[in-house]
């Protein structure tokens, strides 16, 4: 018997072609031989020979957004009011008894990409796995599509949520959700084949807008739900980074399991 810990997350890599142009995160390392010549300027009168076989430190200039990597998007994501008006809670204001919680994972990897998953589809499911849903559980959707991370079709890959299929889980009193495809809703070039096709604004951003009625936080990037050996019966942490004023930050979710 012991304490497992599972990692939930992505790495953040430079250059990776799985975001869209202009979203792919770039990394600008600081060697230690560089950071030696650093130190000798920030320190007057030292020399590189006087350092520890003549290398300084190593530190890393990182460009890319609150949404890149594995992250918790916060309501002002979606929209600035949630809860029929109220002020919508950026990502420093998350409470933390949000973020640490009994663990669901919903398996719907058997989906097509660009597939809805509907609110049946998570009743089914979760009598599948013989589970009721209480107030402040975290549910993990699984898609499969974190198998395409670091290659372009992971844009495209994955199932998605719904308006309908969201409020279901928010009015069970859920406040933060999470899957392993790049959104939470279904991917965006298939919402914007189907806009272009029918001219209806609804299927866009229909799962993220679902925050204006019901304030709640959706991990998005998720990775490794496969490794979790049990639907339910485990604990999730995915406490986010506090940046003022912020619609998301990074985090790295794990599930911790008794075994």
């Amino acid at each position: 018997m012991g304490t497992r810990i599972i990692d939930l997350s992505i790495t953040i890599e430079a250059g990776l072609p799985s975001d869209p142009e202009g979203m792919i995160p770039r990394i600008e390392y600081t060697d230690h031989a560089l950071g030696a010549e650093q130190m000798t300027e920030f320190f007057p009168g030292l020399t590189k020979e006087q350092l520890p076989h003549g290398l300084g430190w190593a530190v890393e200039t990182l460009h890319l957004t609150t949404h890149s990597g594995t992250h918790l998007d916060a309501p002002f994501h979606y929209h600035p009011t949630m809860d029929g008006g109220a002020v919508a809670l950026t990502i420093d204001q998350i409470p933390l008894t949000w973020c640490f919680g009994d663990g669901v994972v919903l398996d719907f990897s058997h989906k097509k990409d660009g597939e809805r998953i509907t609110a049946k589809d998570v009743q089914r499911k979760l009598a599948e796995i013989a589970y009721a849903l209480k107030p402040l559980d975290i549910v993990l959707v699984r898609t499969g599509a974190d198998a395409f991370w670091g290659q372009p079709q992971y844009l495209v890959k994955g199932a998605g949520m719904t308006r309908e299929s969201t409020l279901y889980l928010l009015e069970q009193g859920i406040k933060v959700v999470g899957i392993d495809a790049w959104s939470w809703d279904r991917p965006l070039p298939f919402l914007a084949q189907e806009f272009q096709a029918t001219g209806d604004p609804s299927v866009i951003w229909e799962a993220h807008f679902a925050g204006i009625e019901h304030g709640y936080c959706h991990m998005e990037k998720l990775a490794g739900l496969d490794q979790i050996p049990k639907p339910h019966g485990f604990k999730v942490a995915c406490f986010p980074i506090k940046i003022k004023n912020a619609s998301a930050g990074w985090t790295r979710p794990v599930a911790i399991v008794e075994e």
